[in-house]
């Protein structure tokens, strides 16, 4: 199975000047974290990374530090997580059929939940990882308003990662070129196009690291699962 990692993006929320993705979690860089996700993962072959290439020295550095197994390859990143994605999806090797994308910022990702999105995705032609909604969710106008409550049994926090057929990913994404259209997952562009796109149980501890806030939850739950491990 191949994976892509969308790594481009700057952490202004985060309070960086640079990629986040090089931030240090436990005295790795955050995108150390998910790579070795990918190197772990059972069903994973081919791993590209989606930067531009002003990091990719850093990123060939730390490469090197986590001594992957898995052919690797550095992808230049668009202007917006769409266009990165879309050369990424040009990059791939022409044998692929299915691929996985995985957001860099999501680096608590296990290696089993990679493991069942690329399993379920030779079933189907869309998905993406997601974990029912605890919170009671407001629709509001433009002052803030509410405007209705949508039932909870129905809604669903979106993750990565997302999984695809190649070809129709593919079409969606030149048809976006077309339209001009704007989406912020690659699921919406397949939802846009009249595709299905299936809900795989995510995990509740896949956080997309945006604050320091989440940098801190995250030590904390890498914390927790060394703890588990060692007492075993």
């Amino acid at each position: 199975m191949h994976l892509l990692i969308p790594a481009a993006g700057i952490g202004r929320r985060m309070g960086s000047d640079r990629n986040k993705l090089f931030l240090s979690l436990r005295s790795q860089p955050l995108l150390s974290w998910t790579l070795l996700a990918a190197e772990a993962s059972q069903q994973i072959s081919w791993i590209g990374i989606i930067a531009q290439p002003s990091d990719w020295l850093d990123i060939k550095e730390i490469l090197a530090n986590v001594s992957l197994t898995k052919p690797t390859q550095l992808i230049a990143g668009g202007a917006t997580r769409q266009e990165s994605v879309y050369n990424g999806l040009q990059a791939l090797p022409s044998d692929a059929k299915q691929v996985l994308i995985h957001d860099g910022a999501r680096c608590l990702a296990t290696p089993e939940l990679l493991d069942r999105c690329a399993q379920e995705i030779r079933h189907c032609s869309g998905l993406i990882a997601a974990v029912p909604v605890k919170d009671t969710i407001k629709v509001v106008d433009a002052a803030r308003n509410i405007q209705s409550t949508p039932e909870r049994q129905h809604l669903w926090a979106a993750q990565t990662p997302q999984a695809f057929d190649v070809a129709k990913l593919k079409q969606c994404h030149e048809e976006a070129r077309r339209q001009a259209w704007e989406v912020t997952d690659d699921a919406a562009l397949f939802e846009k196009c009249g595709l299905t796109v299936k809900i795989v149980e995510g995990e509740e501890t896949n956080l997309k690291l945006t604050t320091p806030v989440d940098l801190a939850i995250a030590e904390f739950i890498l914390q927790q699962r060394l703890q588990n491990v060692t007492t075993r």
